[in-house]
C-alpha cells in the first residue's frame, strides 16, 4: 500500500528539522536565529512544543485551550536533543495512527481537519529547519518536494501571517529567486 503523500512531506520535514537539531554544537544555542526574538534554543523549543500539541489534539481530541497551561515555557530540559526526538517521534507516530487524519482536532482558532493541522506543521517545520540551518551555520537547502508543498500550504493564506503576530511581512523575492526563495520571501524571510 502506498503511503500518504502528506504524511511521506511531514516524515520529511520532522526528519529535516532533526537533522538541524542534531548539528547544533553546544556553544550555539544562545545564538540568534532568522527569527528576530528567538535564539537557537527558543527556535527548537518551539517546534518541540508544537510536536506536544499532537498526540492529545489528534489521540485524544483534546482542545487546545485544556492544554496551554501546561505547554508553555522551556520545555527542552536539560537534553533538548534527546527531548527533540521523543516528541518529534510521538508527533509523527500519532499522524500516522489509522484514521488519524479523518479526525476533526479542536485548534486555538477552532476545530480543524486533522490532514490540515499536519499540512501546517509540515511547512512550519520545513521553513523553521531554514532558520535553524541559517542559525547554525548548517546546510540551508530544503528539498524541493518539501518547497513545492509548503508553498502550496502556505500561499492562500499568507496575506493574514503578519497579522498573527508570528511571522514578518513578506517581502520582495528577488528576480530569477527559485522556489525556495520566493517560499521563505512569502514568510518574510530574506534567504
Amino acid at each position: 500500500m502506498a503511503e500518504n503523500p502528506l504524511l511521506t512531506r511531514h516524515g520529511e520535514a520532522l526528519d529535516l528539522f532533526t537533522e538541524r537539531v542534531h548539528a547544533i554544537r553546544p556553544d550555539q544555542w544562545d545564538d540568534p536565529t532568522p527569527c528576530t526574538e528567538w535564539t537557537v534554543r527558543d527556535l527548537v523549543n518551539h517546534l518541540a512544543v508544537e510536536q506536544m500539541w499532537v498526540p492529545p489534539l489528534v489521540r485524544e481530541g483534546a482542545g487546545a485551550g485544556e492544554q496551554s497551561d501546561a505547554l508553555e515555557g522551556d520545555l527542552l530540559g536539560d537534553d533538548p536533543v534527546a527531548t527533540w526526538d521523543v516528541v518529534a517521534t510521538a508527533a509523527r507516530d500519532a499522524f500516522r495512527e489509522p484514521g488519524a487524519l479523518d479526525r476533526m482536532v479542536d485548534l486555538s482558532y477552532g476545530e480543524s481537519p486533522a490532514t490540515h493541522y499536519c499540512a501546517q506543521m509540515t511547512a512550519d517545520a520545513a521553513v523553521h529547519a531554514w532558520d535553524l540551518a541559517r542559525a547554525i551555520g548548517a546546510d540551508e537547502r530544503i528539498p524541493k518536494p518539501l518547497v513545492d508543498f509548503s508553498v502550496r500550504e502556505v500561499a492562500p493564506y499568507a496575506a493574514d501571517l503578519e497579522e498573527s503576530g508570528l511571522f514578518a511581512a513578506p517581502v520582495e523575492p528577488l528576480a530569477g529567486a527559485d522556489a525556495q526563495a520566493r517560499l521563505l520571501a512569502l514568510l518574510g524571510r530574506e534567504p
